[in-house]
């Protein structure tokens, strides 16, 4: 698989707090999603502590990575639609308007999962973004996800923050 530099790594340090792929988030998952022919990909290894039960995965982090992955995407999509290339300039943000996850089967914890993502819409006002989640070549969630530019709002309260 080639993969390019991770779309997150773009993201300034004012967005570095983020849950889901923040470098400055010490108990965050630090996910990192890269074009990787044609789609944007990711891989996590989920731990004991992301237990639903024991021997499988919390389904509430599989909804974590769906949505940040999605971000992700819906970002890198935009840019290179625009003709750019992810991290030529400011790096888009997006924020999610909407998220539906469907579990196929219980993902087994302690192994390498798989997120793939492809842009199935996009709009003036959104992106939609459909992600699946593999192991061991099966899949076991599909999410879509519709993403939104981040509002004016929560950029104002970023930039107050930070200062």
């Amino acid at each position: 698989m080639t993969v390019s530099r991770a779309i997150q790594d773009h993201y300034p340090p004012s967005f570095a707090h983020c849950y889901g792929c923040g470098p400055a988030n010490s108990r965050g998952l630090h996910l990192k999603s890269a074009w990787s022919n044609g789609e944007i990909v990711a891989t996590f290894t989920p731990e004991a502590h992301d237990m639903a039960m024991p021997g499988f995965v919390y389904g509430g982090l599989i909804a974590s990575l769906i949505d940040c992955h999605a971000m992700a995407t819906a970002a890198a999509h935009v840019e290179r639609a625009e003709g750019r290339a992810v991290g030529e300039q400011p790096a888009l943000r997006y924020v999610t308007a909407s998220l539906h996850v469907q579990y196929l089967k219980p993902t087994p914890l302690g192994e390498e999962l798989l997120l793939r993502a492809r842009v199935t819409e996009t709009g003036r006002r959104k992106v939609v973004v459909a992600v699946s989640v593999e192991t061991g070549g099966s899949v076991t969630a599909k999410g879509e996800v519709v993403a939104v530019p981040i509002p004016e709002s929560m950029s104002r309260a970023r930039n107050d923050a930070t200062q």
